[in-house]
């Protein structure tokens, strides 16, 4: 029994040094415009002992979910960039969770002195899905942030168009100007001109965003743009009347959840609100009778 506590002691800490070593490669404190700057002044890449043992552990990691048979997908890596998870060592960190979180989950329910093996397996399968549900709620999060703000940036749109500016200029503008307020639709719109300046067609550019986003404000923008490039209709009206129907929508979407707030205050009220009130209104009278049936049998 010693030797199996020891044991799952060590398997413990070599899983918490994994995940520790795993999730340090995700760090941002790898600068790019650094290591240009020292390209440009010294000529070379400069070594950095930091970056060589991330790359040792990178390849170890690859290495060892090769041997096992977890292979990266296309579908993988499209959640990772809906994500807005773009560095290339953060698959490694989720494959590198999911091979160690089981062992930790393993460790955990042996621990447990009563129905042992039931435990392993709930943790295990935990261990199992946890980057999964990690990485939808990622997924979920971010696509919930350009929801909110696609009608900022419409307007905002309208107006740097008819102040001017070409769509391509606008999208940059927007972007920069809600780079605080929303950051993510500032990463899109950057990925939008990144994607054009390296010889993407326009049209497929876009639709690359509508694909990514997956969110239909998303999509019925999209297919704007889409129609008045081929049937040359002017952008700056196209915009105008799509920043209408989005705060139609917004405004009936406010309205139906109102509308449904005097449904969903029923529960509460039934629940929770009535049984109190009857406990006051009605408690003292059933005090008051309890006692005067009480002196009558008396």
């Amino acid at each position: 029994m010693l030797l199996l506590f020891y044991f799952g002691i060590g398997v413990t800490l070599f899983s918490a040094l994994g995940l520790i070593a795993l999730f340090a490669l995700s760090s941002k404190e790898r600068m790019v415009s650094a290591r240009v700057a020292s390209i440009a002044i010294y000529g070379q890449r400069p070594r950095n002992q930091r970056g060589d043992i991330e790359g040792w552990l990178v390849s170890l990691a690859r290495t060892c979910r090769a041997r096992i048979g977890m292979a990266e997908t296309p579908k993988l890596r499209a959640r990772f960039v809906a994500a807005g998870i773009k560095n290339e060592q953060s698959i490694e960190v989720y494959f590198g969770a999911q091979m160690l979180l089981p062992v930790l989950g393993i460790v955990i329910g042996s621990f447990i002195p009563s129905n042992t093996l039931f435990w392993i397996m709930v943790f295990v399968v935990i261990g199992y899905m946890l980057p999964d549900f990690v990485l939808d709620r990622k997924v979920k999060s971010r696509r919930e942030s350009i929801r909110r703000s696609i009608p900022d940036a419409i307007d905002l749109l309208v107006i740097c168009v008819d102040a001017g500016l070409g769509i391509d200029q606008a999208m940059l503008r927007v972007g920069q100007e809600l780079a605080v307020s929303h950051p993510q639709i500032n990463e899109e719109f950057l990925q939008i001109n990144r994607e054009q300046r390296a010889g993407k067609p326009r049209l497929d550019a876009w639709q690359s965003f509508a694909e990514r986003s997956q969110l239909p404000d998303i999509a019925g923008f999209v297919n704007m743009l889409v129609q008045t490039e081929r049937f040359g209709t002017p952008i700056a009206r196209a915009l105008s009347t799509f920043a209408d129907g989005m705060r139609l929508k917004r405004r009936q979407i406010a309205e139906e959840k109102a509308a449904k707030t005097t449904v969903k205050i029923m529960f509460p009220l039934v629940l929770f609100i009535f049984p109190c009130m009857f406990i006051v209104l009605l408690g003292p009278a059933v005090i008051s009778m309890m006692r005067n049936m009480s002196q009558m049998i008396k």
